[in-house]
């Protein structure tokens, strides 16, 4: 269950900041079109590259002893710094989601959006293969680990396209996205002071 757990949150942490790939779903679950599909690209997406992710730390880790040590210090230099990214966000404030910026989609079209979200964006490769796995070496249970990280990233986003008509009147404001990036600056401070404490 901890690594479970572990998995899940930082997982669900890294996710939580919106980017391109969660502002692509917010959109299509505030316009109600291709939701399910999208939500679920997205999500077997992450659980793709997550699993290459722990699969390949565990091996190279064994074969290479000292990269998994040096990739946990990478990945909680890189946690400070998207930390102080959303940090600086929630400081600056300025944003607001623009719901109905793109026009309506075939299906074709959206799925290959919803795959280039993902397969494109160098830092969904980052938070799953490079993070997600070298944090995994700390745990005895790689598997486990990465079935908490593959729940939290399906949850997130069945929650964000389902949910996002509720969601709509409260990110059309800016200050909604000054608490939330502040949030996750939090987190990922924590989570990287636990890894170097650690």
């Amino acid at each position: 269950m901890q690594s479970l757990t572990a998995g899940f949150i930082l997982s669900f942490s890294l996710i939580l900041a919106i980017g391109a790939q969660n502002a692509f779903v917010l959109r299509q679950g505030l316009r109600r079109e291709h939701v399910f599909v999208v939500c679920f690209v997205s999500g077997l997406s992450d659980a793709i590259l997550i699993a290459i992710g722990v699969s390949s730390f565990e091996v190279v880790s064994r074969l290479v002893p000292w990269l998994a040590p040096a990739f946990l210090y990478a990945g909680a230099a890189f946690l400070i710094w998207y930390g102080w990214q959303n940090f600086r966000a929630a400081i600056k404030g300025g944003q607001a989601l623009a719901a109905f910026e793109i026009q309506a989609s075939s299906l074709k079209k959206t799925l290959l959006t919803c795959l280039a979200m993902t397969w494109l964006n160098p830092h969904a490769w980052l938070d799953t293969v490079v993070l997600i796995g070298s944090v995994s070496t700390k745990y005895d249970d790689g598997v486990m680990f990465a079935t908490g990280a593959t729940l939290a990233s399906f949850s997130f986003f069945f929650t964000l396209g389902y949910g996002a008509r509720l969601l709509a009147p409260l990110f059309a404001r800016p200050v909604a996205w000054r608490v939330l990036d502040g949030v996750v600056a939090l987190t990922m401070w924590i989570i990287a002071a636990s890894l170097l404490l650690e």
